[in-house]
């Protein structure tokens, strides 16, 4: 039949590896991602990416912990807020708190994986399927055109575009995700130690733990960069493998 026959096709489709970038490419779009969260204007407008993952964050871990999720909103400064109903303390609320600043950087890896297993379609449908899916969960305009101008780009490159181009958007966009997790942490700590966010994701987590709150940016330091190295690692297979490295 037709439709079962076109389905095959897709599914195919999305579960085929496709070839292996050049190793040129890999190191050109690590260097293009660095570029973006090392500078000013393209990290602001970048940005809200790390924001739609940090948020996805606490949604995603505001819902396993049963916790009742009310709406995500995504601001134009590139701030978010999520919020939940539930106990205001305890384990849930602890790990909602504590998934924010991880998000971007361990969704940054699992995009690694797929890529490393040459997955690039895989990994471009799954990306726009989280976001339409978190797009159910907007409270706000600028949330919503976020979200819509993100996945179009991402819907479009995945559907139009030759493998080339789909290669270097993704290994960019993966590369991004990791390097650009770990420009808000340090971030946070210097808005902290001028006293402009008592509110922030560390505050909250030191009010309901007994480790202070330079203690959980730290933690969220720590993680995004052995987070980091790993991604490196696993997008980086092209390069390693090219000077005859195996890991």
């Amino acid at each position: 039949m037709p439709l079962i026959d076109g389905l095959t096709t897709l599914w195919d489709k999305l579960l085929s590896a496709q070839p292996a970038p050049p190793p040129l490419l890999v190191l050109i779009t690590a260097v293009v991602a660095l570029a973006v969260v090392v500078t000013r204007v393209p990290w602001r407008v970048a940005r809200n990416a790390v924001t739609i993952a940090h948020e996805g964050g606490h949604a995603l871990a505001a819902l396993l912990t049963g916790r009742r999720l009310r709406g995500v909103r995504l601001h134009s400064d590139t701030s978010g807020l999520t919020l939940s109903a539930g106990r205001p303390s305890g384990p849930g609320m602890i790990l909602t708190l504590l998934a924010g600043y991880v998000a971007p950087s361990l969704i940054g890896l699992a995009g690694g994986w797929l890529l490393a297993g040459n997955r690039i379609t895989l990994l471009l449908w799954i990306a726009v399927a989280l976001l339409l899916s978190m797009l159910v969960l907007i409270r706000n305009m600028f949330g919503v055109l976020s979200l819509v101008v993100t996945g179009g780009v991402v819907l479009a490159v995945s559907w139009y575009a030759s493998p080339q181009v789909q290669a270097a958007f993704a290994w960019t966009s993966v590369w991004f995700l990791l390097f650009g997790g770990v420009r808000p942490v340090f971030e946070l700590q210097r808005v902290r130690s001028r006293g402009r966010m008592p509110e922030s994701d560390a505050d909250q987590l030191a009010g309901l733990t007994p480790f202070p709150a330079l203690f959980w940016v730290s933690f969220f330091a720590l993680v995004n960069l052995a987070v980091l190295v790993g991604g490196a690692l696993l997008l980086a297979g092209p390069i390693l493998s090219d000077a005859g490295i195996t890991l």
